[in-house]
């Protein structure tokens, strides 16, 4: 074994130690970041999901959170190779985006810069160089789509948890000491971004924050959890999102399981669904594995972009940081196959839910209006027929 995997063995079992201790020194690492009344998400004391938590507190692999953390840390589980580096061509996006016109760049990770209305929002900005705590974390292979002096002064910041691949104190203390943007997280997040002294509009699922007339921010539900330190758990809430616009809406899922798979629908109800930002990575911890509790994979993507009646989505959360085991490129793989095992091509003529690439601009196109079918399709795909269409070689071949 080489000098170098020793040093990498050795800084996991310093960040295990300090993990584990966490979890003993209860007093240290905890924080109350919300305090308010219970609810049907919220004990007086920690959020959890009204429609169950048993898969999100499930370490997704066996051998308990030590063993976790170590494979994580040190690769050491049979995981399929990632590339040290990924090339990006930076660009540099236009200053504004007037009327209904809408332009999304893909910045990295959770990362989007959405234009329209004369409005620029960027969701869940990361440009640290590494995704956790103290200077660890899973390191950055793909450089931001847009470098941080590139971007146009921004206007709206949609924060949706406080996992660190998601909340970066330190581009949101660079982007508030630049343009003073408004930003809009879930409870108790506003506590963690305030540390570093940013205000935040933090709000429960289903309130709204009026940006300005016609255009509107609503907090809503997913399936998650929250954690800056082990003992801080759930201590504040994640969601999702739904940017009332005319010309149709934008939806930013953040980091999201299927849980019960209804929230899309909830979101949808608010108005057509113009724009879905859909996370598709980390969602393999052992092989073959297709979703996890926290994280949807591809083809339960294709399924919430079905339930959204999205017109355009666009994958995220992938191909940045190495999360869990699937290889670099095998979530916009399976997504293309899941696309092909959906009834929404069919059905909606014209919906678009494919890959693009770090830092392009892509001009988004108005709300799909699917004209009344010649022959009657499903709206969805269910679960057993998208198991069963992606049950071919192909795609049991990738890792």
């Amino acid at each position: 074994m080489t000098a170098v995997r020793w040093i990498a063995k050795g800084l996991a079992l310093i960040l295990i130690v300090v993990g584990l201790t966490a979890t003993i020194v209860p007093h240290y690492l905890d924080r109350l970041y919300y305090e308010g009344p219970e609810s049907g998400h919220y004990d007086g004391a920690r959020f959890f999901n009204p429609d169950g938590d048993a898969d999100t507190l499930r370490m997704p692999t066996r051998g308990g959170r030590g063993g976790f953390l170590w494979r994580q840390l040190t690769g050491d589980d049979g995981r399929p190779a990632w590339p040290e580096t990924v090339a990006v061509n930076q660009t540099r996006p236009e200053a504004r985006v007037d009327g209904q016109r809408m332009v999304a760049t893909w910045i990295g990770h959770a990362t989007v810069l959405v234009q329209t209305q004369g409005l620029n929002i960027l969701t869940d900005p990361i440009y640290a160089e590494r995704a956790g705590p103290l200077g660890f974390g899973p390191r950055r292979v793909a450089k931001p789509g847009v470098a941080f002096d590139d971007l146009p002064r921004i206007d709206l910041v949609l924060i949706s948890h406080d996992h660190y691949d998601h909340l970066d104190q330190a581009v949101l203390r660079k982007l508030w000491q630049r343009d003073r943007p408004m930003v809009v997280t879930s409870l108790g997040n506003d506590s963690v971004i305030g540390q570093v002294g940013v205000p935040a509009t933090a709000l429960d699922w289903g309130r709204e924050k009026r940006i300005r007339p016609g255009v509107s921010v609503v907090v809503t539900r997913n399936h998650h959890w929250g954690s800056r330190w082990f003992a801080d758990r759930n201590r504040a809430l994640w969601s999702s999102f739904v940017v009332t616009l005319p010309g149709g809406n934008i939806f930013f899922a953040g980091d999201t399981g299927m849980g019960d798979g209804r929230w899309p629908e909830e979101a949808a109800a608010l108005g057509p669904v113009r724009l879905a930002l859909l996370p598709i990575g980390a969602f393999r911890f052992v092989p073959g594995q297709m979703a996890s509790g926290s994280h949807i994979g591809p083809s339960q993507a294709v399924q919430v972009f079905e339930r959204l009646g999205a017109s355009t989505a666009i994958p995220i959360h992938w191909g940045t940081f190495r999360l869990s085991y699937e290889a670099y490129d095998t979530p916009p793989r399976l997504l293309d196959a899941a696309m092909r095992c959906s009834w929404a091509p069919a059905s909606r003529p014209g919906a678009r839910f494919s890959a693009v690439r770090l830092g392009e601009p892509v001009t988004i196109g108005p709300v799909v209006t699917s004209p009344p079918p010649v022959i009657a399709f499903p709206q969805q795909t269910s679960d057993g027929e998208m198991r069963k269409c992606l049950d071919t070689p192909q795609v049991r071949a990738l890792r």
